[in-house]
């Protein structure tokens, strides 16, 4: 999948916007480590003002800043930038997780949290960032989902979907690692007027299951986020 972040020899860059000094700290440490470029900043503004200078390739933001709530960081963001954000805060409540997500983030971290999972979870949000105007076929390990001619395969097995399953995977798919919240899943796919249809959309998702995964109850691909939506990795 062709990315934005191409950056020769020199690794992504990662932007932290939070608050605590020690974890600014660690996970400077730890993401050097691993190959990226990071840069570490306490406010909501100054993270604001480092993402148009440092241009990063993923933002990790904390909820509790001591200036702008995380909330309102999100959403300023999305008014011009879609890089992704991943939301790293004690806060562990659905409701704090879907608002989250539906003003614009990627995904949820609670604190305290596992460097290994915060890592994946780092590289499936960058995974999804497509070239705009560009008709993909995406890969997911044995899965292909090709959205020009709107195919879907498993090791080059053909598989077919009715329109509005082909939907909810193609959604899924252009935003792969991102948390899609049953909210905004249900409104790409059958409009404002369905977005508390919640039970409608798990029984969509289980027949989707039951065509694409070779054990439907132990999904490789499409991921539950309980209580708050769906994800594709």
């Amino acid at each position: 999948m062709k990315v934005l972040f191409e950056m020769g020899n020199i690794g992504p860059r990662i932007l932290i916007i939070d608050d605590e000094t020690q974890i600014r700290r660690f996970l400077r440490v730890v993401l050097t480590g691993h190959g990226y470029v990071v840069k570490d900043v306490r406010t909501g503004k100054e993270g604001l003002d480092a993402i148009t200078i440092f241009v990063p390739a993923l933002v990790i933001l904390d909820l509790g800043l001591p200036d702008i709530n995380g909330l309102e960081v999100v959403r300023q963001l999305r008014e011009w930038s879609k890089v992704p954000v991943i939301v790293l805060s004690v806060k562990e409540q659905e409701t704090d997780k879907i608002s989250a997500l539906d003003a614009g983030a990627d995904d949820y971290v609670t604190k305290p949290f596992a460097m290994g999972e915060l890592l994946a979870r780092i590289r499936a949000a960058m995974r999804h960032i497509i070239v705009d105007g560009e008709q993909p076929v995406l890969q997911f390990e044995d899965l292909t989902i090709d959205l020009a001619h709107r195919r879907i395969t498993i090791n080059d097995k053909e598989f077919k979907l009715t329109q509005t399953e082909y939907e909810i995977v193609r959604n899924l798919a252009i935003n792969a690692g991102k948390v899609m919240t049953h909210r905004s899943l249900l409104r790409a796919v059958w409009g404002p007027a369905y977005e508390m249809n919640v039970q409608y959309l798990r029984v969509y998702i289980g027949q989707i299951r039951r065509k694409l995964e070779s054990d439907p109850s132990r999904p490789r691909h499409i991921m539950t986020e309980p209580g708050v939506g769906y994800r594709l990795i």
